[in-house]
């Protein structure tokens, strides 16, 4: 496995809480594994945000590892953190489901866990410290909010959903689902396919859907990764007048928006959402009070409002 480990100067630390404790010569020592690095620039601009962030703090040292999408890998990864005895794992869930028993193992070591960006299952709530990232469930609804807006309360749509199996991916398509059928029972979800995250596999996706259907009123997809490649799809296609509505907003989904053709999505950060893992990890194994669900906020971003936000820089 590929690792990289940033190390600085000693300084003072006590962490409590999970059966821990160092001594105070002792740096604070966080491991994280991460979901799939390559897959999209939002996960390269976290790890290098992450990085530097711990370079910058004299009080860690990190070392981080990157699962490449593989749950075996991750679980692996996990228990090689668990040899090294680390102060604190932080972990970018592959699969909410499958990583719970080896997060219950760092648990059981007396390593406490925080988990990044996407949630593990419910199971596994009892193993962490916290859970650091956006509400996927609120980004869900949001969207869902923004293509009501978009259509007027009526339409029909298609929804193409992140990699099956992965929490973010869930909670994302159960808030915008949901809150459509809520406060919009007048659009329709046509068929929902998944993109894994991806743009070329979520363009053939929208090619499939336009061959399929003839009246596309909007397409809602998880982020604007997979928005962008159903976009493209359209273009290519001359099918004009489809509300594209995203999440995570990226750069290439901002420039779409200046350009008029893309409607809304949901600002996130991957810097924002790096630091505040890495300052919950300390928190953490410092034994201070910590939420459980740490948040942080990702409004919502359209044609009208994109003005107040900077331009995405993954």
């Amino acid at each position: 496995m590929t690792a990289f480990t940033v190390r600085t100067a000693a300084a003072a630390c006590v962490a409590a809480g999970f059966g821990f404790a160092a001594s105070a010569q002792d740096t604070i020592r966080v491991g994280i594994t991460q979901n799939n690095v390559g897959v999209d620039s939002y996960q390269t601009t976290y790890e290098q945000a992450f990085i530097e962030a711990a370079e910058a703090d004299p009080a860690v040292e990190a070392v981080v590892l990157d699962a490449g999408g593989d749950v075996a890998r991750q679980i692996g990864q996990m228990r090689d953190l668990i040899q090294q005895d680390v102060d604190v794992i932080v972990i970018w869930p592959t699969n909410g489901q499958a990583v719970v028993p080896v997060v219950r193992q760092a648990h059981q070591a007396g390593i406490p866990v925080v988990v990044t960006n996407s949630q593990i299952a419910e199971a596994g709530f009892d193993f962490i410290a916290s859970f650091s990232g956006p509400n996927n469930i609120t980004q869900g609804q949001y969207s869902a909010q923004m293509m009501c807006e978009a259509l007027n309360g009526e339409g029909q749509i298609v929804q193409i959903s992140g990699q099956p199996g992965y929490t973010t991916a869930i909670e994302r398509q159960k808030g915008f689902e949901d809150e459509l059928a809520a406060s919009c029972p007048g659009v329709e979800i046509l068929e929902t396919q998944p993109g894994d995250w991806n743009r070329e596999k979520s363009q053939r996706v929208m090619e499939n859907f336009l061959t399929k259907y003839d009246d596309i009123d909007g397409v809602y997809s998880g982020d604007d990764n997979m928005g962008v490649g159903a976009l493209n799809a359209a273009k290519a296609a001359g099918r004009d007048g489809i509300a594209f509505i995203g999440a995570t907003n990226f750069a290439v989904g901002y420039e779409a928006m200046g350009r008029g053709e893309y409607w809304g999505s949901v600002y996130q950060s991957p810097v924002e959402d790096a630091k505040n893992a890495l300052a919950t990890a300390k928190a953490v194994a410092q034994g201070e009070d910590v939420p459980f669900l740490n948040y942080f906020d990702t409004p919502k971003i359209t044609q009208s409002n994109m003005d107040e936000f900077s331009k995405p820089v993954f």
